[in-house]
């Protein structure tokens, strides 16, 4: 990845050897002027849709509310309420946290390197190339790594979204049309997939984050409106805390701890919506866009997960919406508004791996063919989705490369930089460890 060189200044040498002047010079030394040499990488970027703070923050609250907060509810029986509702405001906080740390790892490599902007993969470059001496030879492995990895990612999510959707829609159609399904003639989910194909690549094909905001206010309506109807269902004669457990067994914390991580990362979103804002120095300031998502989030998470596990108890189902009563209209209605809202995210969630990938291949491309490759790729890729564990990408990057961008100007006293970053290191290579080796245990059990 090449990045550019800082701008230079040509000076032109003229005689002054006949030059005269009557002008008394002062005899004290000049001052030089700091602020002309400090570079402000907000002030040379130049965007053509720029967000606003509001449609950042609905980005940012879309871009962290998926369906994963549907089986908060689950996680909180694996952990009990107690641990449960502390481990929520735990993980938040070291989730937004890493995601401080990044953007402003990425400030300063783009003061310190003279550069407008960086995306996730090439903060984690640039790091590298300008960090520790012995490691500067891994910053092309680095890049690549979390451009990947972010790829990867995100378009297993978007398969679980498809998934999603399209089994909200059968639940319902299924139970208006019962004889169609007892007699074996059921829609398969396939053909929901299907049905739902145009949709989803009518939203692939929008390449601006500004075009899909309207979106992302609409998804948050929809979302409000499901969770609310969720809640009154789970708020409905609720049973008292001492009939659950305040505390769940060692086993279940790493599911816990798994399910929280996948439900509330939103890392890869963070990088392309803080380069596209119109005021990027709002992004991490008091409140700022991403103070305001992260009370939000861990507010909405810890709500629906005590809550849920407090209803249902030892009952509760994977995906809260399950336990929903389904011949009930209201309930009905949660999961299609919740279904909708997850639908107009898909845009969104496209978006990144889409912009990460798609200039690998442009580069390869004649400029007669690119716009209408780029739709053929956009296309295809709604079909393509693959896998990867969001502990790696939203928690051990950022630390690895906040570490790797501070190494040279100093990490605190007594290091203390380092002990933090290697404490959320180990933490992130635990969640997926044990969240793996659980996983694939209850696969084998299943099958």
């Amino acid at each position: 990845m090449e990045f550019p060189e800082p701008s230079s200044v040509i000076v032109s040498e003229t005689s002054m050897d006949n030059f005269k002047s009557t002008l008394a010079l002062t005899d004290e030394p000049l001052q030089p002027d700091e602020d002309k040499d400090v570079y402000s990488p907000f002030a040379m970027r130049r965007v053509k849709h720029p967000n606003t703070d509001a449609g950042a923050v609905a980005h940012m609250l879309k871009g962290s509310i998926g369906t994963g907060i549907l089986a908060m509810p689950n996680a909180f029986m694996n952990a009990g309420l107690v641990v449960g509702a502390v481990g929520t405001v735990v993980v938040g906080f070291i989730c937004f946290h890493c995601v401080h740390i990044l953007v402003k790892s990425a400030h300063i490599l783009c003061k310190r390197e003279k550069i407008p902007s960086l995306d996730y993969a090439e903060t984690a470059e640039l790091a590298f190339k300008t960090g520790p001496v012995r490691l500067r030879n891994l910053s092309g492995f680095c890049g690549t790594f979390v451009k990947w990895t972010l790829i990867c990612g995100y378009y297993t999510a978007l398969s679980v979204y498809v998934v999603f959707i399209a089994t909200s829609i059968k639940q319902v159609v299924d139970y208006y049309y019962p004889t169609t399904v007892q007699e074996g003639n059921g829609i398969n989910v396939r053909f929901y997939i299907l049905m739902l194909l145009p949709f989803l690549c009518a939203l692939g094909l929008i390449r601006n984050l500004r075009y899909l905001v309207p979106f992302s206010t609409l998804a948050n309506l929809f979302i409000v409106g499901g969770f609310a109807i969720t809640l009154y269902y789970l708020f409905t004669d609720i049973p008292s805390p001492d009939e659950r457990n305040y505390s769940g067994s060692p086993e279940g914390l790493p599911i816990f701890f798994s399910t929280v991580i996948f439900a509330m990362e939103g890392i890869g979103v963070v990088m392309p919506l803080e380069n596209s804002m119109k005021n990027p120095g709002h992004f991490l300031g008091c409140p700022g866009v991403l103070n305001v998502t992260m009370t939000v989030v861990v507010l909405l998470f810890g709500v629906m997960g005590f809550v849920g596990y407090l209803k249902f108890g030892e009952n509760t189902r994977a995906s809260i919406t399950l336990n929903l009563p389904t011949e009930n209209i209201l309930a009905q209605t949660a999961k299609l508004l919740i279904s909708a809202s997850i639908l107009l995210t898909f845009g969104l969630q496209f978006f990144v791996p889409t912009d990460i990938s798609w200039p690998m291949i442009e580069k390869h491309v004649c400029e007669k063919w690119k716009n209408i490759l780029q739709n053929v790729y956009r296309i295809s890729m709604v079909t393509a989705i693959g896998s990867v564990v969001y502990s790696i990408i939203g928690l051990l990057c950022p630390a690895v490369i906040e570490t790797a961008t501070c190494w040279e100007s100093g990490l605190g006293r007594w290091n203390w930089l380092l002990w933090k970053n290697l404490l959320i290191i180990l933490f992130a290579l635990v969640a997926l460890v044990t969240g793996t080796y659980i996983s694939v245990g209850d696969i084998i059990k299943e099958y």
